[in-house]
């Protein structure tokens, strides 16, 4: 037998480093076959230097302007050719150009980074809905959504503080210490960088620590909303056990842990605010005292004392935001690592290599000494196989556990058999495409979920395209046309989550009504009707029944009377076919399945007689 695969929990564990993450992004800015977003780069990357520059240069006129009013001032009234006032001009002007070269250029960049969001998101959920059932079923739906709501934003956060903040931030300092390496002495320089080199690592070392804290804050706040989540969807079991105050007290536990983690959060960043500027302004204050003494001995003039002042404010400013910028970076690093491990998840259900669509001429099914388990130490079949002929409806019988859902998620390919082979016509399933496979096949739930949004969405579900009349069609055919009708805004009533706003059996009928819609050449009917009660049932079957003429049904049942008129029936007991026939042959056998049909027969009769 083949070995089954891994769990979603532990494929979920592989780490992703920093540049790795990066890399993956790079195509998203960079996109082959894109001329226009790589020219929209290109030129906001030109903006960006330009604003850089101008920003570089703006303390250098704001000195020329200082200078020229001082009484000695007439040398520096010809730097450009301008006095006093032309500089002071040319002082603002350049400080507009600086950031309307910055706004213009996140307007040009803006299209190329959420068309960027925008194809990430998209191939995100596009791979979440390729995954298969077994990841499904181990994965926290809340937690799920998290991850991708905050592996989103660290995208655009990355785009926008990596490409236009930390690369610039490094330009601008460099051009800053060129400026004041020609315009002052190296000691000057040397308190500056020193300043910046003492700034960065105290910034960063703390930020490391912070991340930690921030990413157990993280953990924190997913467990809450999962919990949230996961209680919301089961509002009616909330109910239904009064347990409203134990679901209340679980939640505050988990935002406990939550508040714990913020608060550390938030005692940490006050150390790193006040850390941040106490370097600062000791550098300011130590190159101010340089500045002054040297003005005080005729070495600088004023301008330049009011200049290097410019530039100490000036790359200040950017350092301010460094702690944050880093912290963000490296969390956004982290939530983009938890994205991408969900892209990197393989499809345990993929289809083989140029896999041809299932051609269905007849709809026959042939399931061959089929072994199947969730889990390798748990086989649930063991050796089922079945004949069902084209147009003939199978029924499927037995004990809870038996095997019989399981069936129809094998023959729907939401699992791999682990032996054996089912096929459709003579062609494996594995090796047809499932998205045709999908199509060729009509499934009919026990517990239908609906959309959260019109009855008239969710039949068209079936068939989007389908027309008015169609659908209307569809709805008379499972008896709920004139329930619809009874409704103020008919087709238009949204039935609130997962059809919460109607009833069990007015969700299964939806239900019916969008299988009735697609059309399939080929039904799964699990349990389809034992939601309704039994005169609806009755028409339901025979709705059903008429649909399933001329195509190949298996229907799954626990209710015995509603599949008496089978061409077989098939009872399954611990993963085996125990008894096979039709029902009158069953009957008369006097065996497993003629046990279950007296107990049954006789339930009803109590029931009946109280």
């Amino acid at each position: 037998m083949r070995r089954l695969p891994k769990t979603a929990a532990n494929l979920s564990n592989k780490k992703i480093d920093g540049w790795s993450i990066i890399r993956r992004v790079t195509p998203y800015l960079w996109p082959e076959g894109q001329l226009w977003a790589k020219w929209r780069v290109v030129v906001a990357l030109l903006l960006l230097l330009a604003a850089k520059v101008i920003g570089v240069w703006s303390p250098i006129l704001y000195k020329q302007a200082v200078d020229s009013l001082a009484p000695d001032g007439a040398s520096a009234a010809t730097y450009l050719g301008l006095g006093a006032v032309g500089l002071t001009l040319a002082y603002g002007l350049a400080r507009l150009l600086n950031n309307g070269f910055q706004q213009l250029r996140d307007v040009v960049f803006t299209r190329v980074g959420q068309r960027a969001l925008r194809q990430l998101a998209g191939e995100t959920f596009m791979h979440i809905h390729r995954l298969s059932m077994r990841y499904h079923i181990t994965r926290k739906t809340g937690g799920l959504s998290r991850v991708i709501e905050r592996g989103v934003k660290g995208v655009d956060f990355l785009l926008r503080f990596l490409l236009f903040s930390m690369g610039p931030l490094a330009l601008e300092l460099l051009m800053v210490a060129v400026v004041i390496a020609f315009y002052f002495d190296i000691w000057y320089l040397v308190v500056v960088a020193g300043t910046i080199g003492i700034y960065v690592w105290f910034t960063f070392k703390v930020t490391e620590a912070r991340v930690k804290i921030r990413k157990e804050m993280n953990d924190q706040d997913t467990d809450a909303n999962q919990k949230a989540i996961d209680s919301l969807l089961n509002f009616e079991t909330v109910k239904y056990f009064g347990a409203e105050a134990w679901e209340a007290a679980r939640y505050d536990r988990a935002m406990a842990g939550y508040e714990v983690a913020a608060n550390r959060t938030n005692i940490s960043l006050a150390f790193l605010n006040f850390g941040q500027a106490f370097l600062i302004t000791a550098g300011l204050t130590i190159v101010m005292t340089m500045a002054a003494l040297d003005v005080s001995a005729g070495k600088l003039t004023v301008g330049d004392f009011v200049m290097i002042n410019a530039y100490m404010i000036q790359i200040t400013m950017p350092l301010n935001f460094l702690g944050t910028v880093y912290r963000e970076i490296r969390q956004a690093l982290i939530d983009m690592g938890d994205m991408f491990n969900l892209l990197d998840q393989p499809a345990e259900i993929q289809d083989a290599p140029d896999a041809p669509a299932l051609a269905v001429k007849g709809g026959e099914i042939v399931f061959d000494d089929v072994h199947f388990g969730y889990e390798a130490e748990r086989q649930i079949l063991k050796g089922v196989s079945l004949t069902l002929k084209p147009g003939q409806t199978v029924a499927i019988v037995g004990p809870s556990g038996s095997g019989k859902s399981t069936i129809g998620r094998l023959l729907f390919r939401f699992y791999d058999v682990t032996g054996g082979a089912v096929r459709v016509d003579g062609q494996d399933i594995r090796a047809v495409s499932q998205e045709s496979l999908h199509k060729a096949i009509g499934v009919v739930p026990q517990d239908t979920v609906l959309f959260n949004d019109t009855i008239r969405y969710n039949i068209a579900y079936g068939r989007p395209d389908a027309a008015e009349s169609e659908v209307i069609a569809a709805a008379k055919a499972a008896k709920i046309h004139d329930f619809v009708q009874t409704l103020p805004q008919g087709y238009n009533t949204t039935v609130g989550e997962r059809g919460l706003k109607l009833s069990g059996g007015e969700k299964q009928r939806v239900g019916i009504a969008r299988t009735l819609l697609k059309n399939p050449p080929i039904l799964i009917l699990d349990e389809a009707t034992s939601a309704l009660d039994t005169g609806t049932e009755r028409e339901i079957q025979a709705e059903l029944k008429a649909m399933g003429q001329g195509r190949s049904v298996i229907t799954i049942a626990h209710r015995l009377s509603t599949i008496a008129d089978a061409d077989q029936i098939l009872v399954l007991e611990g993963g085996k076919v125990v008894e096979q026939g039709r029902h009158e042959q069953l009957l008369a056998r006097e065996g497993r399945y003629a046990q279950l049909w007296n107990r049954q027969a006789a339930e009803e009769e109590s029931v009946a007689a109280e």
